[in-house]
């Protein structure tokens, strides 16, 4: 448990808040209008950007003279004596099963060996001998002819299942191993830029006893990692200021493998801090399990 001074935890709470404004402001003055690379984080993760904007210090940490009415998340916040705070033990019990299986996801890919070959195909194998693109309003950069080919002249190596889901039926087949979704924990690995943007996922998935700091970082490394990702794909995206990664040269590829290296050194120490968290709010509640087991057999 930490303690901060009602001074202190406003002028942390300013601090942060401004680290995070600018990307969720940006989705909020849009109103409505649609923008191919950003909408991902707010579409595809399902944080909306008004929660985004809600401050937490974590679990455990006491807000001094403060009321739990007075914090962004007054539903998590319980009395306590020197203020209000996330109590650690009150996570839902029923959740447990995520936190096990994220915990052992996070250990898995902080363990495993990062893979740089994959060139970010996963885009283009979603447009691969089909018309029914996403992205049905950006323009591709190549004819269809030429996009087809680039997949073709190219082993497909993708290791995250939520972006070969999204293969078309023609691509699927191509990649060198059929993912599934049980098997996440098994092929997601660091080098990834997919598995590093779900490092925002992890994050929100436990607020607010994930710190607001924690969660901006997560989504720094998602915002980075996205960017990267659309340069690389097959779309033109240079009317938004997004200058290509053109991985179908020999100088793209090598480009895109600079920008996966560059994402994974930007993610790495988030993911370890990600992995404490998890851990912690594990142990927390498995002690409190522990306590309401022992009270449960003493009562009887």
């Amino acid at each position: 448990m930490t303690s901060l001074s009602r001074e202190s935890w406003i002028t942390q709470r300013e601090a942060d808040l401004a680290r995070v404004r600018p990307v969720a402001s940006e989705r909020v003055n849009r109103h409505g209008q649609k923008h191919p690379v950003y909408d991902f984080l707010f579409e595809y993760y399902s944080f909306r950007a008004a929660h985004v904007l809600r401050w937490s210090p974590g679990s455990g940490v006491v807000l001094q003279n403060t009321s739990p009415e007075e914090t962004d998340w007054p539903a998590w916040f319980t009395t306590h004596p020197d203020g209000s705070w996330i109590d650690p033990t009150t996570f839902p019990e029923k959740r447990k099963p995520y936190l096990n299986w994220a915990t052992d996801a996070l250990e898995k890919i902080e363990a495993r060996e990062p893979l740089f070959g994959c060139f970010g195909l996963h885009e283009w194998a979603m447009v691969y001998q089909t018309t029914d693109v996403r992205h049905n309003r950006i323009p591709l950069r190549l004819s269809t002819e030429e996009t087809n080919s680039v997949v073709e002249q190219h082993r497909l190596c993708c290791t995250h299942y939520d972006a070969f889901r999204f293969f078309t039926p023609d691509a699927t087949p191509r990649n060198r191993v059929q993912l599934r979704k049980e098997d996440v924990a098994e092929f997601d690995q660091p080098g990834c830029i997919h598995a590093n943007m779900d490092l925002y996922k992890f994050a929100y998935k436990l607020a607010p006893f994930t710190p607001t700091w924690l969660l901006t970082d997560a989504l720094e490394v998602a915002v980075a990692a996205r960017e990267l990702d659309m340069r690389a794909s097959p779309y033109d995206l240079s009317s938004l200021g997004f200058t290509p990664t053109c991985i179908e040269t020999k100088a793209g590829r090598e480009e895109y493998i600079e920008g996966q290296r560059r994402m994974m050194e930007m993610a790495q120490p988030v993911r370890r801090k990600m992995l404490q968290l998890y851990r912690a709010v594990l142990s927390e509640c498995s002690a409190h399990q522990t306590h309401n087991d022992q009270s449960h057999n003493h009562s009887q």
